[in-house]
Formats: structure tokens, C-alpha cells, sequence
């Protein structure tokens, strides 16, 4: 299967994990879970079929993935939150909640990039330059995919009394 197969299919899921909480409460709780799982275990296999590790890279890259991929879920948790509460007041944004959304976004992709930037230094420490490389594109196609996917979801802001905007 190829890398664009693989992560179409992760992004799907993924998306389908972001948008989940927007169902009933207990179940939608107990399926998100399932589909978190699911979704890191597919990322995870993404990341594994194209970093070409050798035994000895393994056993050093696999714990660094996880701790960074638990710092990315902070991240990607408070923009699931960020969508959340955007989707409950896209249609009566005011001037001042548009604004605090706009900074809340960019405030999310610093954090990202911030991230990146404290951990390359750490996979250079423990595989290729080429590797590391690899690796950070693979992550940010993953994440540009699902990016695209959540996109198709997210309407266009509009303030009170605004007819809706064309999509």
C-alpha cells in the first residue's frame, strides 16, 4: 500500500475522531476512544513502513516518537476543543470573539511549530539527518492531510444579521 493510501485512510479517521465529539455523550465517548486508538495506531504504521529504521534505530526512535507524539496530542486536543467551540458560535461571531478565535488559531500553529522545533534537535541525536528529515515530512503530511479534511467541515465564519458566506 502506498504512503498516500495510508494516510488518506489515517486522515479520515483522524477527522473522524475529531468530529466524534460532537455526538451523544457516552457513546460517542466510548466510540472517540476506540477511534484514537485506532487512528494512532494507523499513524503509527505510517511513520514505521517509510522511516526504514534499522533494529538499533528502532529501540532509541520509538520511545522519542511517543513522548513527541504525546506533546503533539496537547496540541491537537486544544485545536479539536478550538473547532468545538467554534462550531457552537460560527453564526454569531462577534468582532471581539473573531478575533480571539484568529489568535487562538495562530496561537496553536506557533505551538506546533514550537514543538517540532524542541524535538529535532532530539531525532538527530538518534538517526540520520536524511531520517529526521523523513520523518518531519511524514508528520506534516499526516497533519496537512487531516488539515484538508477538517477544512471540508468547518464553515466560514459570519457575524449577526450576516447572510452566510459562499463556501
Amino acid at each position: 500500500m502506498t504512503l498516500k493510501k495510508i494516510v488518506g485512510g489515517f486522515a479520515v479517521a483522524f477527522v473522524a475522531v475529531g468530529l466524534a465529539g460532537f455526538g451523544s455523550a457516552a457513546h460517542a465517548q466510548s466510540q472517540k476512544q476506540l477511534d484514537i486508538a485506532a487512528a494512532r495506531a494507523q499513524q503509527k504504521a505510517v511513520v514505521g513502513a517509510n522511516m526504514n529504521l534499522s533494529s538499533s534505530e528502532q529501540a532509541a526512535f520509538w520511545p522519542l516518537y511517543d513522548k513527541y507524539e504525546k506533546a503533539m496530542d496537547k496540541i491537537e486536543d486544544r485545536h479539536f476543543n478550538e473547532i468545538k467551540d467554534f462550531a457552537k458560535n460560527y453564526n454569531t461571531m462577534t468582532d471581539a470573539a473573531a478575533k480571539a478565535k484568529l489568535d487562538e488559531v495562530m496561537e496553536i500553529a506557533q505551538a506546533r511549530v514550537d514543538v517540532q522545533k524542541e524535538y529535532i534537535p532530539q531525532f538527530r541525536a538518534i538517526i540520520s539527518q536524511i531520517k529526521t528529515t523523513r520523518f518531519f515530512q511524514i508528520d506534516n503530511k499526516l497533519h496537512a492531510l487531516v488539515q484538508c479534511q477538517l477544512a471540508q467541515f468547518v464553515p466560514l465564519v459570519r457575524g449577526p444579521g450576516e447572510p452566510a458566506p459562499q463556501q
